[in-house]
């Protein structure tokens, strides 16, 4: 009886302790890569987890979705390590300068457990990754796994299962709704056919994988934020590529940026060689050092890298095509999701083994990282201004997102008179500083980023490159900028606040100059709440103060609305927009606010096309600019009910790049031709383009000169992918030549700045304004092909060309371009409203 009850309990124990301790399979009732699993369901397993471990995981959530899913993360460390988590975190923030004070910390720093942060499924449809976060979670808590407790013992590691949930439940809703119950293998089969817009991006369609520096998106602003909460030594991020390929982990490609460490590139090697050791023994078959470089800044393995940590991008054969089980005739076998799931564990915890082994060594390296960023900082500027007067609104939203990242700043605080480089043209000038011009000195922690981030002309070690080689942020908000080579530090910053009372005697008008992305939002208020707007196509001067053309006049005739003075004046401060009452509608210089050249802008019904044939990212980002920018609605239809649509009833159609070949015949040119006669606006962006060149009525043609490639016919096949990059601009900053006279352009500035990424070789407008073009000097960073170069001389980028009582506005590189242009928003804005 004793033997009995002892063996009873024994059981019992036993039986807790796997009750404490379930497998993916065991939870949601399935094996692990027998099927995709839902998103709510892979956070309720980490919340099992989570409430069965308390003393080693804690779960945080760190944000949600545009669509209210939860952003989280689960920290995970041994009892020891987890019982001072808090100290661990504090210490190491005070260890790199980034919490003001001392740098002494609680404890050791031979003790201090390096940080490692996974992340998984940044892009919806390479679904793998979240499968595999279970299994990790798992195999981080089996006591029997000798492999992971030791890692426990030198390291803290966050698990994100899911950067991107609304992709993900795109992609799985889809997948489970049409999958076979056993799954079909055929290539052809509906299942590998994934529907327009896919799962791979978040709501708006943005790709969160390339927006790590700008931050425009919900999701990235959350977990950026978290991030710097806890700064890891090391990010890896796992993805998937085309379902016929193998499997991709470092030494990651040329080019790597030249202020990457010794060390940094030095751990992408022996990172490598453990990922090598565990494919090898399995006769698993990869690739290391092509394709994926380490230069663009935005990306999950970059980002972090230019934060001081390992930077690490993984990428499994599959994606959206690849779903339960796709047959690989190529390389005789069948991709299933459960090998998948199987090759990014393998690549977790070789990642996780390898930090801990190297524990000591990537944490020193990261306190001397953060000690020379502060004390020695990289590059030939010590301190950077931007002049502030005239913008101050774009600089408000300047220093908003330095606070994102991270960066320290303040203002001038005095009037100096200096010399520095200015940032867009290099040119040595003088310069004379004011009270209120912003300060970023490069004595501070972040530094390296900072310097990449500001960076007008960044050093390219390869020509093939995986995305865009020029991101100077002077080009991209349009300031003016100033590279300054003495140390200068910062007075506290003061960000002057805006207050807008209405006058003791009511004015006859309000007006407000046009030059940042808040009056964009404050004439999308006003038009909203159906107030009548006035703008001024030339310049004009009142009250000693000088409006450039497209200032807006918001008179009081034509606005008999009760309340009117408070709405107009609080919307303003709202926005933070300086209004200026005026007496009179007279003016000192210019022409009166009843004069022809002073139009009335009225709320337009704008649509845009949503389907098939149409890019998503660029559908997205003119979705994005409109329900979370501006604020002002947007009407999206199907691209196949174009032809239904009542154009009567529409004001502005917006044609997103794309493929239009399926959506636009002859029938549908001229039908849109009679509505642009009748004063519709057709806005028509990048490719798009394509549709209506040497159309009848249309006045976009192709440069003759730029019609074929010149090929040779005893070219190499090995230089096949350094031939073809003659002929590309994978992004290059351009400065377009702008007729700023133009409606179009009112607001942005003398220089305006585009990220190039296609050789249009597009003709001038003979009937109509040639808006923005390329000249020979255009050309102003980054790679260019030498082929792609001549088609990039003299060609049209913003054209508006006038039919009957409409326009066509030809738009041929997208100003909404993943979010990074500021002035391409207030560009935008003109071809909506104006």
């Amino acid at each position: 009886m004793i033997r009995f009850i002892c063996g009873l309990l024994f059981s019992f124990v036993i039986l807790g302790a796997n009750a404490q301790n379930k497998t993916p399979e065991q939870f949601l009732g399935y094996p692990l890569g027998s099927k995709f699993t839902f998103h709510h369901r892979v956070l309720d397993y980490y919340k099992e987890i989570a409430n069965q471990h308390p003393s080693q995981v804690r779960l945080i959530q760190y944000g949600s979705t545009y669509e209210g899913r939860p952003l989280i993360v689960a920290i995970v460390a041994s009892p020891e390590n987890f019982a001072r988590l808090e100290d661990i975190r504090m210490d190491h923030l005070k260890s790199i300068r980034l919490i003001t004070g001392t740098k002494e910390v609680s404890t050791s720093l031979k003790k201090t457990p390096a940080l490692a942060w996974l992340g998984y499924n940044i892009h919806g449809n390479e679904a793998v990754s979240s499968e595999t976060a279970m299994k990790v979670l798992y195999e981080l808590l089996n006591k029997a796994n000798d492999s992971t407790q030791d890692i426990l013992r030198n390291t803290v590691i966050i698990l994100d299962p899911c950067s991107n949930p609304d992709g993900r439940e795109r992609y799985v809703s889809w997948y489970n709704r049409v999958g076979n119950a056993e799954p079909d293998v055929t290539p052809f089969a509906l299942e590998h056919d994934e529907p327009w817009p896919g799962g791979r991006f978040n709501h708006y369609l943005f790709d969160l994988n390339r927006d790590w520096a700008w931050q425009t998106q919900k999701e990235t602003q959350e977990r950026v934020a978290f991030y710097n909460q806890w700064m890891p030594h090391l990010h890896a991020d796992f993805h998937e590529m085309g379902a016929a390929r193998s499997y991709y982990f470092p030494p990651a490609a040329k080019p790597y940026h030249q202020d990457i460490t010794k060390w940094q590139r030095e751990f992408n090697e022996i990172l490598g060689a453990n990922c090598r050791k565990y494919f090898d023994q399995r006769n698993w078959t990869y690739f290391s050092k092509k394709d994926y470089d380490l230069f663009y800044p935005s990306y999950g393995d970059t980002w972090p890298t230019y934060n001081g940590a390992i930077g690490i991008t993984y990428e499994q054969g599959g994606g959206g095509r690849g779903g339960l089980a796709l047959a690989r005739p190529e390389q005789n076998d069948t991709l299933t999701l459960k090998s998948r799931i199987e090759h990014h564990y393998i690549t977790s915890l070789a990642t996780l083994e390898t930090i801990a082994q190297q524990n000591e060594k990537i944490v020193s390296e990261f306190i001397n990282f953060y000690d020379n960023a502060t004390q020695k900082p990289i590059g030939n500027f010590k301190t950077y201004l931007i002049k502030s007067h005239g913008n101050e609104e774009r600089v408000k939203a300047f220093a908003n997102w330095l606070t994102k990242q991270g960066f320290e700043y303040g203002n001038t605080g005095k009037n100096l008179s200096l010399k520095g480089t200015e940032l867009t043209s290099l040119a040595e000038q003088n310069i004379k500083t004011e009270p209120n011009d912003l300060l970023i000195s490069a004595y501070q922690p972040k530094s390296n980023l900072i310097k990449i981030l500001f960076e007008a002309q960044p050093v390219l070690e390869d020509s093939v490159t995986y995305d865009i080689t020029s991101w100077g942020l002077p080009y991209l908000y349009g300031l003016k900028a100033y590279g300054l080579k003495e140390k200068l530090m910062p007075a506290a910053y003061k960000a002057e606040k805006i207050e807008n009372a209405v006058p003791s005697v009511k004015p006859y008008a309000y007006l407000t100059k046009w030059n940042s992305v808040n009056h964009a939002i404050f004439l999308s208020e006003l038009l909203k709440r159906k107030i009548l707007v006035r703008t001024s196509n030339i310049p004009f001067e009142s009250n000693k103060t000088s409006f450039e053309a497209g200032s807006l006049i918001i008179t009081k005739k034509g606005n008999n609305l009760a309340g009117f003075d408070s709405l107009v004046t609080s919307l303003a401060t709202r926005y933070q927009i300086q209004l200026f009452p005026t007496s009179t509608g007279s003016v000192a210089a210019g022409v009166d606010y009843g004069a022809d050249e002073v139009v009335t802008m009225t709320p337009p019904k704008v649509v845009t096309l949503y389907g098939d044939g149409i890019s998503t990212t660029s559908l997205g980002a003119v979705w994005h600019y409109f329900e979370q920018q501006i604020k002002y609605p947007l009407t999206l239809i199907s691209s196949g009910k174009l032809p239904q649509l009542p154009l009567d009833q529409v004001d502005v159609l917006i044609l997103p790049d794309g493929n239009y070949s399926g959506i636009l015949n002859d029938k549908i040119l001229v039908t849109l031709q009679d509505w642009i006669k009748r004063g519709g606006k057709l806005i028509v962006m990048e490719d798009a383009t394509e549709a209506f060149l040497n159309k009848s009525g249309f006045d976009i043609s192709r440069k003759i000169s730029s019609s074929k490639k010149n090929t040779d016919p005893l070219k190499k096949f090995a230089n096949k992918e350094r031939d073809e990059s003659s002929y590309a601009s994978p992004g290059s900053m351009y400065e377009v030549t702008l007729d700023t006279t133009h409606p179009l352009a009112f607001g942005c500035g003398k220089e305006y700045f585009s990220i190039v990424r296609n050789a249009f070789g597009i003709d001038y407008l003979t009937d109509g304004w040639n808006v923005g073009y390329l000249s020979e000097t255009g050309y102003k960073a980054g790679f260019v092909g030498n082929k792609a170069a001549d088609k990039l001389k003299n060609t049209l980028i913003m054209g508006v060309q006038e039919i009957g009582q409409g326009q066509v506005v030809y738009l041929l590189d997208d100003p909404l371009f993943r979010g990074m242009l500021y002035n391409g928003k207030i560009l935008f804005s003109n071809a909506i409203f104006r």
